[in-house]
C-alpha cells in the first residue's frame, strides 16, 4: 500500500518533469538556429514527459499530473475524491517549481527577456496571446474538447480490460496529438498546473486569463470521464 505522502511526492515531481520538459522544449528548443524542434517537436515533448512518467510512477500515484485529469478520474470512478485536494496542490507545486528552474535556466543567456506578448515564456493564452490569433470562443471549444479527448483516451487505456502495459503509450501519443492540434490556438493547456506555472512568471495577461485555463479543462476532463463511463458501460 503506497502511503498518500509519496503520492503526492510522485505527483510533484512527475509534474514537474511535464512542465519542464514540455515548456522547457518551447522555451530553450522550438526555435533554436538552424535545428530548432518547432512544434512538432515541442507537441512530441509533452507526450514524452507523460509516457516516461507514466512508467515511472503509474504504479506510485496513477500518474495523473493535472488536476483536470485527477477531478476527470474522480468522475469517472477511478480515484478517491478524498485525495483530489493533495493531488492538485501537488501538481501545482510541481509546475511552479519547473517554472522556476526553466526561468534559472533560461535567463543564463544574454539577452533573455521573459516576455509578455503570445507564448511568452510557454504561456497560454486567447485573443492577442493566442500564437494563432484565436478569439475566446475558439479557445474555449479547443480546450474543451482536447480534454474530454484526453480523459476518454486515459480512462480507457486504463480500463481493465484494455490490453495491459500499453496505457501510458496511448496517453503519450494522446497528448502529443492534442498538442498538435492546439498549439495554434491556445498554446495547448488541458492542464492547470502547467498553465500556472508559466503564467507566474509572466504575470499580466498570462495571469488574468488563467481563469480559462483552470475552468475549461477542469470541465472537458469530467465530461470526458463521465461520457467513457456511459460508452464503456461502467457502474
Amino acid at each position: 500500500m503506497v502511503s498518500y505522502t509519496r503520492k503526492l511526492s510522485a505527483e510533484f515531481i512527475g509534474t514537474f518533469w511535464l512542465v519542464f520538459g514540455g515548456c522547457g522544449s518551447a522555451v530553450l528548443a522550438a526555435a533554436f538556429p538552424d535545428v530548432g524542434i518547432g512544434l512538432v517537436g515541442v507537441s512530441f515533448a509533452f507526450g514524452l514527459t507523460v509516457l516516461t512518467m507514466a512508467y515511472t510512477i503509474g504504479h506510485i500515484s496513477g500518474c495523473h499530473l493535472n488536476p483536470a485529469v485527477t477531478l476527470g478520474l474522480v468522475a469517472g470512478g477511478r480515484h478517491p475524491a478524498n485525495e483530489a485536494a493533495g493531488y492538485i496542490a501537488a501538481q501545482v507545486a510541481g509546475g511552479i517549481a519547473a517554472a522556476g528552474a526553466l526561468y534559472m535556466v533560461a535567463s543564463g543567456k544574454a539577452g533573455f527577456e521573459v516576455g509578455s506578448g503570445a507564448g511568452a515564456f510557454a504561456t497560454n493564452g486567447y485573443g492577442d496571446f493566442s500564437p494563432g490569433g484565436y478569439g475566446l470562443q475558439a479557445a474555449i471549444v479547443a480546450e474543451l474538447l482536447l480534454t474530454f479527448m484526453f480523459l476518454f483516451i486515459i480512462m480507457g487505456a486504463t480500463d481493465k480490460r484494455a490490453p495491459a502495459g500499453f496505457a501510458p503509450i496511448a496517453i503519450g501519443l494522446g497528448l502529443t496529438l492534442i498538442h498538435l492540434i492546439g498549439i495554434p490556438v491556445t498554446n495547448l493547456s488541458v492542464n492547470p498546473a502547467r498553465s500556472t506555472g508559466p503564467a507566474i512568471f509572466v504575470g499580466g495577461q498570462a495571469l488574468a486569463q488563467l481563469w480559462m485555463f483552470w475552468v475549461v479543462p477542469i470541465l472537458g476532463g469530467v465530461l470526458g470521464a463521465l461520457a467513457y463511463r456511459n460508452v464503456a458501460g461502467e457502474e
